[in-house]
């Protein structure tokens, strides 16, 4: 179980990327509060499958982000999970639980390699206190959250599975796109198995894989192991029935 200060990596370690998505906490902030920021607590470096925060542990800090990417996952009432969500660097995990003293409502799991800072609750209390300015940027991501959570409720009972297939991926794309290095379109830049996506989409994994061999038939998406690349980005907006975000 993670601990603040604890881990193995040591803080002379320094962040691996500064350009930190701008809708992300760190890339709302301003200088110098987000250096301020990440000079709270200590270092922490997390492996592949590493779990950085668990479901229904009471803990009592939260963990910022500084690069790789984590999932969000919460037990189901069948005894299987569900993908809520990604997060990346420059992004909050464990506030909720550190804000209202219950217990983790969902386990945040390392995507590949992730650094991180792992800060006391009273030490993140203190820098609001001291830093009025992080006020706004930090309920700003946790409404994001909110509000994500909400839409993607709303779209589960009224869309296809093909449709809300193709908007996690537009939403993948757009947090986690590159140009693809073999071809033309986009890749996705995080590692997701099949049944992880078919959690993120909120269906059945026979039904998610169907639909992406269709995508595949169509020449909208190739798969591969843990990958996803789009070739034709225009062609699943449209089949996700959203406009697509540049």
């Amino acid at each position: 179980m993670v601990r603040p200060g604890g881990g193995a990596g040591p803080d002379r370690q320094r962040p691996r990327r500064l350009d930190w998505p701008a809708k992300s906490l760190l890339g709302r902030l301003p200088e110098p509060i987000r250096t301020e920021f990440v000079a709270l607590g200590a270092y922490r470096e997390f492996t592949s499958d590493e779990v950085l925060l668990r479901e229904g542990e009471e803990t009592n800090f939260v963990v910022l982000l500084l690069s790789g990417w984590v999932k969000v996952t919460a037990s189901t009432e069948n005894g299987g999970f569900a993908l809520l969500a990604i997060r990346h660097g420059g992004d909050l995990v464990g506030e909720q639980a550190g804000l209202d003293g219950e217990p983790r409502s969902a386990t945040v799991t390392a995507a590949g390699a992730v650094l991180a800072k792992v800060i006391a609750l009273e030490a993140f209390l203190d820098f609001l206190r001291r830093a009025p300015e992080a006020n706004t940027p930090v309920l700003q991501s946790v409404s994001a959250k909110l509000r994500n959570s909400t839409r993607r409720r709303v779209e589960f009972g009224g869309c296809t599975v093909a449709m809300r297939l193709a908007r996690v991926v537009c939403e993948l794309e757009h947090a986690y796109g590159a140009d693809a290095t073999d071809g033309t379109g986009r890749r996705v830049q995080i590692s997701l198995t099949q049944p992880e996506l078919a959690g993120l989409v909120g269906a059945a994994e026979p039904t998610v894989h169907k639909v992406l061999r269709e995508l595949r038939q169509q020449g909208v998406v190739d798969t591969r192991y843990r990958a996803i690349v789009i070739r034709d980005v225009d062609a699943l907006y449209t089949a996700a029935g959203i406009p697509r975000r540049r």
